[in-house]
């Protein structure tokens, strides 16, 4: 005996075959019987052709996205990624909290070379600048790390630094957050992908690559222009300006309108006063002198440095930051030694293609330059150290 509803079942699948042009079996060709989810029949078809098929185009998109991107002169190399550092950071953690720290904004960054300043110092330092970002919240990171009792060059880019802006302030939040499929991603990509893949750098990415084109814009909307690649990177961060900023004359011309049309552009609401804007300093140099004070407290090393800068960027730090409210009030609350470029001659007369950051060559002879004297600053405060502890006794 054919229980009650299986005909229309029986139906319906011998329908399912024979119907021409049949597709898909929606709840319309089921009326009266609840099917949330709809039935498709998988058609014969030759498979494990399409499979190599759509595997070679693939292939062949991939390979000419990454030759477009080599003929326009990138090379594969290391992404400053969160995990990046992360992983310089967690050395602090692993055994080194005793050795120097680099800290700052991408002068730092770029301008300050880990081989050279191996070279005369004897170590090789922790590189933890982030472009785009202000120093303090890393200070007030390691301040709070009892871990960190070494040497901390902190640099001191005055629009970032007196303002407070962390573009890349997360990259603190994920390394006390990073989970171990964060690790393991980190892992993977620094070791199958970036080594090899010119195109596996953010400023290339497609969606990338489509938003900065000169779409149309709304009446009253202020075109954008995000910063572009102006950099690369090594295995622990040892980074560099990108040669293309220093030999491509259009390059090096769009880098300069990129920071044109920042420095020129309105100020942020926070920042739109003169009140306002001396507000967010005093506000950031009391941050800045509440975790030196910790650090100091430890036995922490620490030297400001103010990097050298020229051109319509240097014109526009004078004028907005000028030295004596800013730099110096640091210096002067803080009670620490800085080195400011323009007191030094050995500090002048680099190249700065873009008027913020050094060539390659230039920025090997800046540290050279300056790498003796931050050392001197740090011996300073361990004599005087010694001699308060010895005078206590």
């Amino acid at each position: 005996m054919v229980p009650d509803g299986t005909a229309p079942r029986e139906s319906l699948a011998r329908e399912r075959f024979e119907r021409p042009g049949f597709v898909r079996l929606t709840a319309s060709d089921r009326p009266g019987v609840a099917q949330p989810v709809p039935e498709r029949d998988i058609p014969p078809q030759p498979w494990r052709r399409i499979v190599f098929g759509a595997f070679a185009v693939f292939l062949l998109l991939l390979a000419a996205w990454e030759g477009y991107w080599r003929d326009f002169g990138a090379t594969p190399g290391y992404r400053n990624s969160n995990g990046a550092w992360a992983e310089q950071r967690r050395r602090i953690d692993a055994g080194e909290g005793g050795g120097t720290v680099l800290v700052g904004s991408s002068r730092v960054l770029f301008d300050v070379q880990l081989a050279q300043w191996q070279a005369i110092a004897g170590e090789r330092p922790i590189q933890l600048a982030l472009e785009g970002t202000s120093p303090v919240p890393v200070l007030e990171d390691l301040a709070a790390d009892p871990n960190f009792t070494g040497r901390l060059l902190v640099g001191v880019a005055p629009e970032l630094f007196f303002s407070g802006f962390a573009y890349r302030g997360e990259a603190i939040a994920h390394y006390h957050r990073q989970g171990p499929s964060q690790r393991s991603g980190h892992w993977l990509s620094k070791r199958l992908l970036e080594p090899y893949f010119a195109f596996y750098d953010p400023d290339f990415a497609l969606p990338t690559v489509l938003l900065r084109q000169d779409w149309p814009l709304r009446p009253g909307l202020r075109q954008d222009m995000p910063v572009r690649k102006l950099m690369e990177m090594g295995p622990d961060r040892d980074t560099h300006i990108w040669g293309k900023v220093e030999t491509d004359p259009d390059y090096r011309a769009l880098t300069r309108r990129v920071w044109l049309h920042r420095l020129q552009g309105p100020p942020p609401p926070m920042l739109d006063t003169p009140a306002k804007l001396q507000k967010v300093v005093a506000t950031q140099i009391d941050r800045a002198t509440k975790a030196v004070a910790t650090l100091r407290a430890r036995g922490v090393r620490v030297v400001f440095v103010r990097p050298p800068s020229t051109g319509a960027y240097y014109a526009f730090e004078r004028k907005v930051l000028p030295r004596a409210a800013t730099w110096d009030v640091l210096l002067q609350r803080t009670g620490l030694p800085g080195i400011h470029f323009e007191d030094y001659p050995q500090l002048q007369g680099y190249e700065l293609p873009e008027w913020s950051h050094l060539t390659r060559a230039d920025a090997k002879r800046y540290t050279v330059a300056l790498t003796p004297l931050a050392m001197r600053e740090f011996e300073r405060q361990e004599r005087a150290a010694t001699a308060t502890t010895t005078a206590a006794r």
